[in-house]
């Protein structure tokens, strides 16, 4: 996310109808716009390994991974988001292949960025937490070895899980999910002292 595009506000509606003409991709927040910013080949990489994780774990259940284009919908319509990658279960949200946003996603993922870290781990989380169907929260760092598994306990509360190398990606409910960090992170080159996470 960068710098606000509209002086004027709009209306979800008006938003709506405005993105469908734009080139790139822009979010929206209480009526304000806002153009995204493009990733480094690292933030891809790590995204579509983490895609390809999630979309082996949840083979043959009636779910589907969305990769970067997929809007949700939160704060009944006041916020329009692309997370990275945002994983659906719900009919009413794969019922219609016309749909312009997910309201019902349970897994959302961001790769964080120098710009856009503070913002995914504060405001924008906190526009996500108002959704109700939503119990799982992956932040991913893009320059260390490093994510923040958010889960929302049967209490309401959110619990972070943090996750080095070694660790694995642990999910129980809705949907088992179990997978080695590392393959989150490979092919991805760090600064030293972290080596690269190797192909093989």
């Amino acid at each position: 996310m960068s710098a606000v595009l509209t002086p004027t506000k709009m209306t979800p509606d008006e938003y709506l109808v405005w993105e469908e003409s734009q080139e790139e991709r822009h979010e929206y927040i209480g009526g304000e716009v806002f153009a995204m910013t493009g990733g480094r080949i690292k933030h891809n990489r790590i995204t579509m390994n983490t895609a390809v994780v999630l979309r082996g774990a949840l083979g043959g259940l009636p779910c589907v991974v969305f990769v970067a284009g997929m809007r949700v919908q939160a704060a009944q319509s006041k916020a329009y988001f692309y997370p990275d990658i945002v994983v659906t279960c719900d009919p009413d949200d794969l019922g219609d292949d016309n749909a312009m946003a997910l309201r019902h996603p349970w897994f959302i993922v961001e790769v964080l960025s120098d710009s856009t870290a503070a913002f995914d781990r504060g405001k924008k989380f906190d526009f996500y937490r108002e959704l109700p169907s939503l119990t799982h929260y992956l932040v991913i760092e893009a320059n260390r070895p490093h994510a923040d598994l958010f889960c929302k306990s049967e209490q309401g509360l959110w619990v972070l899980h943090p996750l080095g190398l070694d660790d694995t990606l642990r999910i129980d409910q809705p949907h088992a999910i179990a997978c080695p960090v590392a393959l989150l992170f490979k092919g991805v080159a760090f600064d030293a002292p972290t080596a690269a996470i190797t192909e093989s």
